[in-house]
């Protein structure tokens, strides 16, 4: 079943649940969605088109729950933490920070880094082995910290 489907079958869902927070959710993937469809790059949309829309829509919403929480509106911001919980269901099951650490301990191993004239190295590799499983800024956070110690923790 295409993303697209399952989006459109979760709308009529919501539509019958009564769920308007789901709904608004749904409707805006499905608007980002129709978006690339109508943008005339002349393909099909693959899995990996529909990760990038996804994810973009996660990290807006991340976004917005840090800057809401930063002036005080924290009913927006559990808004947008509702909004996530939704969009998250589209996306691969996170790796925790342990799992992250570790993979990025195999990849300074494996490409023989030794400090943080090495980042780049071994942040292109982090980021190729874990596209899609992890979030880009704990990966740099965690190579920064783990090359500042030589790798060591």
């Amino acid at each position: 079943m295409s993303l697209s489907t399952s989006i459109n079958d979760q709308i009529k869902e919501a539509m019958k649940a009564g769920d308007k927070v789901r709904l608004e959710t749904l409707r805006s993937l499905r608007a980002g969605i129709l978006e690339f469809e109508k943008s005339g790059i002349g393909r099909d949309m693959t899995p990996d088109d529909e990760f990038k829309i996804i994810n973009s829509a996660a990290k807006k919403r991340k976004d917005a729950i840090e800057q809401y929480e930063q002036v005080g509106r924290a009913e927006a911001a559990d808004k947008e933490r509702q909004e996530l919980a939704v969009i998250m269901e589209f996306l691969p099951a996170q790796m925790t920070e342990a799992e992250v650490s570790d993979a990025i301990r195999a990849i300074i191993a494996e490409t023989g880094a030794s400090g943080p004239s090495d980042f780049g190295k071994v942040m292109g590799a982090a980021v190729k082995a874990m596209k899609g499983k992890a979030d880009g800024g704990l990966i740099q956070q965690l190579t920064k910290q783990l090359l500042g110690t030589g790798g060591q923790s």
